[in-house]
C-alpha cells in the first residue's frame, strides 16, 4: 500500500513503506529478479503543521509525478461499483550497487476517461472512508496483477503480499486461472464446483502467493462488511468468496484472505510470529525478522569509516561484524560528525540550538498511543533529577499522527506540554514532517535511541536498526526485533522484562532507573566505555538486522517454490 523510494516522493507514511523500499533496494544490490507494485498518491500522505502547543493540522503533500517518474504505456481495467476504471502505471527504477535495476510501478487512476470519483482514488495514502480504502485495495490487488501482465510480466513465479492491503490480488489470480480452464462465471456457485474444483483451484493459487503480516494490532487488519463488499466488488464475486469460505460471518478480512491464499506466511520478528499464531491459530505462520538497507541508513561519516576499515560492507553487510576492530576514537569521531550534521539541520529548520556535548536522546516514530511517546516524560521530576545530578539532557522527538487519530494528536500535545515544563532543565525539540531525510539525520545523530511500545504491539520496529548502523545504541522495551538484538550493555539496554504481558507500570521505573543509574553516568563519566557499546551495536546489530540478510531468508524459505513450506490448517 505504501513504499518509500526517496524523501521527495510522498508515497509512504512510515515503517511499512520504508521496509518495502529497503527490501527492493537490497534486491537491486543482490541482482534478484523482483518488481514492486504500489499506488501513486498525488496528494501524498499529508504535510504536518504543529503550532506552539503541539496541535496538529494537515494539508496535502502536492508533488509532480511527471517530474519524478517515468510514464509507461501500460493500462488495465478494473471494475469498481459496476464502473470500468482505467488504471495506468508509472515506473521508478531502483539501481543497485552493481547497476542492476529493480522497477517499481505506481498505479494511477487520474485519467480523463475515468469518472471524477475514480480519478481521485489514487490521490491520498490512508485517506478517505472505508469505501475509499476498499476501492484502493481493488486497484492495488486486481489492477496490480493486470498491469503486470500488460507490462509483460506474464510468468511470475511468486506474488509477495506485503500486508493484507494487497490481498485482492488473490482474487485476480484466481479469476485468471478460471479463464485458463474456460470455467464460466455462472458455474462457480454450482455445488459440484464448490465441493471439488474450487478447493483445487485455491490450492493451485496458493502455490503462487506469499504473505507477510506486519501488525499485531487488530485495528491494523482491514475488515469490510458484506454490504460494502457487494457494492464495491460486485455481488457475484461476493457470493463466490462467501461460498468458498473466504468471507466467514459475512466479513471480508483482508488478512485472513491473504492467509488462506498463500503457501508461505510469516511475521516480521520471532516474537511477532508467536503473536500472529495466537491471533490466527488456523494458519501456520513462520517468522523472518525485518531489516534495513544498510547503505541508505548509514550516514556519510560512518560510510567513510566502513569504507576504510571493512570495504566489502556495501556488497556484503556481514562484514560489519568486523567493526569490532575499528578503533574506538574513530567511532567517536564519526559519531561527532553525525551529531553535528543533525544539530545543524535542527537549527536551520527550527531555530533551536542544541549542544553537541550534551547527552541527546531520540524518539521518532508514528504518533500512536501504543508507542507511548510520553513515557519518558511521565514523571518529569525524575527526568529533571537525572539532568541535574548526572548531566544535561536533550531530547529530539518527531512523528505524525494519522489525521483521524485524535488520541495520537493528543499524545503530541502532551509531549509539548511536558516540554514547556522542562524547558529550563531538559531541552526538548519536536520536529514536524518526519520523513526519510529526517530519519537519516536523527537515527545517526542522537546518542541513544529510545523505544517504548506497549507489549506485545511492536511487530518488529526498524528505527533502532537504523540507529545501530550509525553506532547509536538502543534503550528499548523487549518487544519486536529488540528481543533478538538486545545484549545488555553490549548493544544497548532493556526496559522491563521479556515476557509477553503488559508491564506498563514497571516500565516507568525501569526506564528511569536504567537511564539515571547506568546509561547517563556511562556517557558522562566513562565515555570510552559508552563508545564500546556504540561499537557493539554496529558489529552485532548492524551486521544482522539488514535487508540483505532478510532477503536471503525470503529467497531461501519463501520464494523458492521447491522450498518446504508448512501446510495451513
Amino acid at each position: 500500500m505504501e513504499i518509500a523510494l526517496e524523501a521527495a516522493i510522498p508515497t509512504y507514511s512510515g515503517g511499512l513503506g520504508i521496509l518495502a523500499g529497503d527490501m527492493l533496494r537490497s534486491a537491486a544490490d543482490l541482482s534478484l529478479p523482483m518488481v514492486g507494485v504500489s499506488l501513486l498518491y498525488r496528494k501524498g500522505y499529508f504535510e504536518q503543521h504543529l503550532d506552539a502547543g503541539g496541535q496538529q493540522t494537515e494539508s496535502p503533500q502536492l508533488w509532480n509525478p511527471e517530474e519524478a517518474l517515468e510514464a509507461t504505456d501500460a493500462t488495465a481495467n478494473v471494475s469498481i461499483e459496476g464502473r470500468h476504471v482505467r488504471v495506468r502505471a508509472w515506473r521508478y527504477r531502483i539501481t543497485g550497487i552493481s547497476r542492476d535495476e529493480v522497477p517499481v510501478y505506481l498505479l494511477d487512476t487520474a485519467m480523463p476517461e475515468n469518472d471524477p470519483r475514480d480519478q481521485a482514488l489514487t490521490d491520498q495514502l490512508y485517506g478517505g472512508d472505508r469505501r475509499y480504502r476498499l476501492c484502493q485495495e481493488i486497484i492495488l490487488g486486481v489492477g496490480g496483477v493486470r498491469l503486470l501482465r500488460a507490462l509483460g510480466y506474464v510468468n511470475l513465479e511468486s506474488y509477495h503480499m506485503n500486508e493484507g492491503h494487497s490481498a485482492l490480488l488473490a482474487m485476480a489470480l484466481f479469476e485468471h486461472q478460471l479463464r485458463e480452464r474456460a470455467t464460466k462465471v455462472e458455474d462457480l456457485l454450482a455445488p459440484e464446483f464448490l465441493q471439488g474444483d474450487f478447493l483445487q483451484e485455491i490450492k493451485r493459487l496458493r502455490q503462487k502467493c506469499i504473505f507477510t503480516t506486519h501488525t499485531p494490532v487488530p485495528a491494523g487488519h482491514d475488515v469490510f462488511d458484506r454490504g460494502l463488499v457487494s457494492q464495491v466488488i460486485g455481488e457475484r464475486r461476493t457470493e463466490v468468496m462467501e461460498a468458498g469460505g473466504l468471507m466467514p460471518n459475512g466479513l471480508l478480512n483482508m488478512t485472513e484472505l491473504a492467509l488462506a491464499c498463500s503457501r508461505y506466511v510469516n511475521g516480521v520478528a520471532m516474537r511477532h510470529g508467536e503473536v500472529s499464531r495466537s491471533m490466527f491459530p488456523r494458519f501456520a505462520i513462520r517468522a523472518i525478522t525485518n531489516g534495513v538497507h544498510a547503505t541508505t541508513w548509514t550516514c556519510p561519516s560512518f560510510q567513510q569509516l566502513y569504507d576504510q576499515h571493512v570495504p566489502e560492507w556495501r556488497g556484503d553487510n556481514r562484514y560489519l561484524r568486523y567493526a569490532m576492530g575499528i578503533p574506538i576514537e574513530e567511532i567517536r569521531q564519526a559519531h561527532a560528525a553525525a551529531k553535528r550534521r543533525l544539530f545543524d539541520a535542527v537549527l536551520q529548520e527550527t531555530g533551536v540550538t542544541l549542544d553537541e556535548s550534551k547527552f541527546t536522546l531520540g524518539f521518532a516514530r508514528r504518533a500512536a498511543v501504543y508507542k507511548r511517546a510520553d513515557l519518558l516524560l511521565s514523571e518529569p521530576e525524575r527526568l529533571e533529577a537525572i539532568a541535574r545530578d548526572i548531566g544535561p539532557l536533550q531530547i529530539i522527538y518527531a512523528g505524525k499522527a494519522h489525521p483521524a487519530d485524535e488520541e495520537g494528536k493528543a499524545l503530541i500535545r502532551r509531549v509539548f506540554e511536558y516540554a514547556a515544563g522542562l524547558k529550563d532543565i531538559v531541552r526538548l525539540v519536536y520536529l514536524q514532517n518526519y520523513d526519510m531525510r529526517w530519519g537519516q539525520l536523527v537515527t545517526a545523530g542522537v546518542d541513544l535511541w529510545l523505544n517504548t511500545p506497549l507489549k506485545p504491539y511492536e511487530a518488529s520496529g526498524t528505527s533502532g536498526m537504523k540507529a545501530a548502523l550509525n553506532g547509536v545504541p538502543s534503550l528499548s522495551v523487549l518487544d519486536g526485533w529488540w528481543i533478538e538484538g538486545h545484549a545488555e550493555g553490549v548493544t544497548g539496554w532493556s526496559i522491563g522484562g521479556d515476557g509477553l504481558e503488559d508491564e506498563a507500570p514497571s516500565d516507568i521505573d525501569s526506564l528511569y532507573d536504567k537511564l539515571g543509574r547506568v546509561i547517563a553516568p556511562l556517557f558522562y563519566n566513562t565515555p570510552l566505555a559508552y563508545a564500546e557499546v556504540m561499537r557493539g551495536a554496529i558489529a552485532f546489530n548492524g551486521e544482522f538486522f539488514n535487508t540483505q540478510r532478510m532477503l536471503h531468508q525470503y529467497e531461501r524459505n519463501a520464494y523458492r517454490t521447491e522450498a518446504p513450506s508448512p501446510a495451513n490448517g
